[in-house]
């Protein structure tokens, strides 16, 4: 699930490939619990797997309590990679003309001028060794 930009994006991968995409519009507060409805009725779920950030916060944090939800509910683990795995490692904007950006595997901000378009695509392979236990949120920005 990708939750760090709009639209929200969810796929269900078996055997690695991906079979189904959902793309909402949404606020993602409000169109998660219907499509995982959906999901929960039509797949069995063994794994979660999540951008846990960067990106916005409010949607990163709603994403991450839905699924750690259903992660100890269902008894099904969690794992979270950060977002530049689904936009081919291009910034990713934090507010304005700042952007979070990976250099050596760390994430840190930069101010750049001109727009960077802010998509992010579910790959049509889920490459597991990217995700990690550590599921948590990635807030690299301190509180304002």
């Amino acid at each position: 699930m990708i939750s760090l930009s709009s639209p929200l994006k969810i796929g269900i991968y078996e055997n690695s490939n991906l079979i189904k995409e959902y793309c909402k519009n949404e606020q993602t507060s409000e169109i998660l619990p219907t499509v995982f409805m959906e999901i929960l009725q039509t797949y069995k779920i063994d794994t979660l797997f999540f951008a846990n950030g960067p990106g916005s916060f409010m949607a990163i944090k709603v994403s991450y309590i839905f699924l750690k939800s259903l992660s100890i509910t269902l008894g099904i683990q969690l794992l979270g990679c950060d977002g530049f795995a689904f936009n081919n490692n291009r910034p990713i904007r934090a507010m304005k003309r700042v952007y979070f950006v990976k250099k050596d595997g760390k994430i840190v901000t930069e101010v750049m001028h001109d727009d960077i378009e802010q998509s992010f695509d579910l790959p049509s392979i889920l490459e597991k060794n990217l995700f990690s236990k550590d599921s948590e949120p990635l807030y690299i920005l301190p509180a304002v």
